[in-house]
């Protein structure tokens, strides 16, 4: 049995760009050809790829990832126990990290003075001063609190008004792109995704991209952030998580 490249992209969740370059490279080399010279993936090089996924997803660079597939050293056993290993400490980090950051986007109502009409005016049904409290305790000795805090407080009625501006823009932004059927990981998807994490840094505090990162998984694990996302299209927060991940994979490759 033997599947084509568009299969494997489909199966993988991978675009057919990715295994081109990944051929190119030397790193997941096809292991035969049909007769008109199309690329033909054996069962072998599937799990050779679910090897090279796991580790790319763990953040390491291609070289190194063909390093350690190649290392005729090493067993598949090991390769398991490896990224058993890895990803165990990446998720610890991760969870140590959203101790610090989660819903760190509503620290921003740390400063608002405007009043009760206003708020309803800017943003809607949301009440930005509900979390405030929770935030205070649970976040309160951050570094994005803090810059969060001093950046907003002498936010007027109209500087509130342009981000909620923003954030919608970007909102219907991501939901043409998937309206239009393109990929968590497309150019378009990413490149929104970069906005999105300029934006952060731009209005409320610095946002790298593992931070950013972090932002996007809380946007699936609370259901909170989920359910207020997927109102403007059912799916958007897990869009937007996956287009994060893809666009600091990018930045971070």
């Amino acid at each position: 049995m033997s599947y084509s490249v568009g299969q494997v992209a489909g199966f993988a969740g991978v675009t057919v760009r990715t295994l081109h370059h990944y051929d190119d490279i030397g790193l997941l080399v096809p292991s035969e050809r049909s007769h008109a010279g199309h690329r033909r993936y054996s069962d072998a090089d599937l799990d050779r790829l679910q090897q090279v996924l796991f580790y790319r997803e763990l953040g390491f660079p291609l070289d190194e990832v063909a390093a350690l597939l190649d290392d005729p050293a090493a067993d598949p056993r090991a390769h398991l126990r490896r990224q058993h290993d890895l990803l165990t400490a990446r998720i610890e980090k991760l969870e140590r990290m959203a101790a610090a950051v989660e819903h760190a986007m509503e620290a921003h109502s740390m400063g608002i003075n405007l009043t009760p009409e206003e708020k309803f005016e800017v943003f809607g049904d949301f009440d930005p001063d509900q979390y405030e409290e929770e935030v205070r305790e649970r976040w309160g000795n951050t570094d994005a609190y803090r810059q969060s805090k001093e950046k907003t407080a002498s936010y007027t009625k109209e500087d509130w008004q342009r981000v909620q501006d923003e954030a919608d823009a970007l909102t219907r932004r991501f939901v043409a792109l998937m309206d239009a059927g393109e990929p968590a990981d497309s150019e378009g998807a990413m490149d929104a995704a970069e906005d999105h994490r300029r934006s952060i840094a731009r209005n409320h505090y610095d946002c790298g991209y593992e931070m950013h990162t972090c932002l996007g998984e809380m946007y699936v694990s609370d259901e909170r952030f989920t359910r207020n996302i997927d109102a403007a299209k059912p799916g958007l927060a897990a869009y937007m998580r996956d287009a994060i991940l893809a666009n600091a994979v990018r930045h971070t490759s």
